[in-house]
């Protein structure tokens, strides 16, 4: 026995020697990794295993206000928060300096309840506070699901590649450390004035011509989306106003005809112009065009209110009106859409119009100006002379730049047009009446950014139903935003026209106070 464990003791004598005599240093590096490359490769395997995690299950869905976001984190070596808004493009904020950057998608409108907002605009004032909570929960969401993603992500890396439970917890554990390490430096670094100073991409690279300063539309919102309900609030009374008004009375035969122009995308005039065509039963609403911004494919829905106004609905292009929205209106219901002289009889009544020979929206094309607005009224005049001799006469014509109507004179008793944002009312050389609307839009939602709110317009005419002639006109005002008067000034087709812009005759006009007041 003893003999036996001397010969295991010398086998292994013998090969601690040869050991020891076939062993380089070189070859004992090679197998020994150095402390700075295992801290490399740990390093790898903690950032890749981490974005992995982000990648596959780092994101969370939530609601937002009326709208379904999808909230992210990705790596990034200058942080900030960036707003994907499809198709319309991004926004990007320097919201706070990190490794991190916070990655939000509108991914679309909840039906329900953008619906509910439109229907009840006093809820607009608690937005502000719902968004709030909403951002809120979804961020805390999002840093829970965040730790699990990148801890998870890393050590299932560090354990496929290190094959060392030991070593792969480490690497779960350095990757909390770093993204903890990164949630403060976010925190530290936030700010909150970043919204003021975005940097758009895309068709929003065009936002700032739209809603004005970005710092004016945060200031002045609070004002703007309160004044949607009171607007609505004082259309309602605006009939009852039109008894007190003396010399004209309509009786229940007479057309009533709305005339609007240059909403300009402004949410709030398909509420006054609904209660309008219910207070003062209206036959046929008349638009004289700019009832866009850009005219672009995504402001389309904006239009889908028409078909339920309760009125036919006649339409002509203005000049930030494009072909795409041309094409838009003419699949929608109850809507005529009128261009290049053509006419249509509703309710009775003949009218012919034409679209603006311009699209200013697009600078890839220079504007033509006035020549090119004469040239568009002559061909209307002369589709006009030809509705004559076939002995379907126009009742009323229509155009969007008051250049291009009054080419018309002595082919019609009366043209419509907008543009300028102000009324006129013109009697032309040739025994034409030229009545210019202002903006039913207030302007649009760029109008935030004025120093004084631009006033909501829009204007009743009153029609013989025999003859089809003009008689009287309401011209109804509603303060702009900020304002709560709402006043209806009634003219007669007989009183010399009222002299420069938005001028008011006798008798005085009736103002409606707020409810608050």
């Amino acid at each position: 026995m003893a003999a036996h464990e001397r010969l295991h003791a010398g086998l292994a004598r013998l090969r601690r020697h040869y050991r020891s005599r076939h062993t380089s240093p070189t070859s004992t590096l090679v197998h020994t990794p150095h402390p700075y490359g295992r801290a490399l490769g740990l390093i790898v395997v903690v950032l890749l295993g981490a974005w992995l995690g982000l990648l596959i299950v780092g994101s969370v869905r939530t609601p937002v206000g009326p709208m379904d976001t999808s909230m992210t984190l990705r790596p990034s070596l200058s942080g900030g928060t960036k707003i994907n808004v499809s198709p319309l493009g991004a926004l990007e904020l320097d919201s706070h300096t990190a490794p991190i950057r916070l990655d939000v998608d509108i991914d679309q409108l909840d039906p329900v309840r953008s619906q509910a907002l439109v229907e009840h605009p006093e809820r607009l004032a608690g937005l502000q506070e719902e968004v709030t909570q909403d951002v809120a929960a979804g961020t805390r969401e999002l840093a829970l699901r965040s730790c699990v993603a990148v801890v998870s992500g890393a050590t299932a890396l560090g354990l496929a590649v290190f094959r060392r439970p030991r070593r792969a917890l480490a690497a779960g554990g350095l990757a909390f450390t770093l993204l903890a390490a990164s949630g403060i430096s976010a925190y530290t670094t936030w700010n909150p004035q970043s919204v003021l100073e975005p940097k758009f991409s895309g068709l929003l690279s065009s936002a700032p011509s739209v809603v004005g300063n970005a710092r004016s539309i945060v200031t002045e919102f609070d004002v703007y989306q309160k004044e949607l309900a009171r607007l609505v609030t004082n259309v309602t009374k605006l009939y009852e106003a039109t008894s007190t008004l003396p010399v004209y009375q309509p009786d229940p035969g007479t057309m009533r005809v709305l005339h609007v122009s240059d909403i300009h995308l402004n949410p709030a005039s398909w509420h006054i112009i609904g209660s309008l065509v219910e207070q003062y039963d209206i036959d046929v609403i008349i638009d004289s065009g700019d009832t866009m911004d850009h005219g672009t494919a995504a402001e389309n829905t904006f239009l889908d209110p028409i078909p339920d106004l309760g009125a036919p609905y006649v339409w002509v292009r203005g000049n930030h009106d494009s072909i795409v929205t041309q094409r838009y209106l003419q699949r929608l219901k109850h809507v005529h859409v009128l261009d290049e002289g053509r006419a249509v009889t509703v309710a009775g009544l003949r009218v012919a119009g034409t679209g603006d020979p311009q699209f200013t929206p697009d600078r890839s094309t220079v504007a033509q100006g006035d020549p090119a607005e004469r040239m568009a009224g002559i061909r209307l005049a002369s589709a006009l002379r030809d509705q004559s001799r076939a002995g379907t006469p126009v009742d009323i014509a229509v155009a969007h730049n008051p250049v291009a109507a009054r080419e018309t004179d002595g082919e019609v008793p009366l043209v419509l047009a907008g543009h300028v944002h102000h009324r006129e009312t013109e009697l032309l050389p040739l025994g034409t009446r030229l009545k210019i609307e202002g903006s039913t839009g207030g302007g649009g939602l760029r109008a935030v950014e004025n120093e004084k709110p631009e006033k909501v317009r829009a204007s009743v005419l009153y029609l013989d139903r025999g003859t089809r002639t003009l008689q009287a006109w309401d011209e109804i005002t509603l303060g702009g935003l900020g304002l709560t008067t709402a006043e209806v000034s009634r003219h007669l087709a007989t009183e010399p026209p009222p002299q420069g812009p938005d001028a008011q005759r006798t008798p005085p006009p009736t103002t409606l106070p707020s409810p608050a007041s």
